[in-house]
């Protein structure tokens, strides 16, 4: 499964929220030196019941739109 998500870093408190086009994933952590990116598949794991290692950046490493592969399940 492909998702687009929109990475919001620094944020208050980490969430998944979804939206008509995607998710929104908020995480606390800073976008510098791949934390955000970190953050992100945490958040997601939890959010799909899978483990960190099968979600995949397909693009977008360094933006904060960003195109996640996701194991169907």
């Amino acid at each position: 499964m492909i998702v687009h998500i929109k990475v919001i870093a620094k944020a208050k408190k980490n969430l998944v929220k979804e939206v008509k086009d995607g998710l929104k994933v908020y995480v606390t952590s800073p976008p510098e030196k791949g934390k955000a990116n970190v953050a992100v598949i945490e958040q997601l794991s939890k959010h799909f019941g899978i483990k960190n290692y099968q979600i995949n950046i397909v693009s977008g490493q360094h933006s904060k739109n960003k195109v996640i592969e996701i194991p169907n399940h």
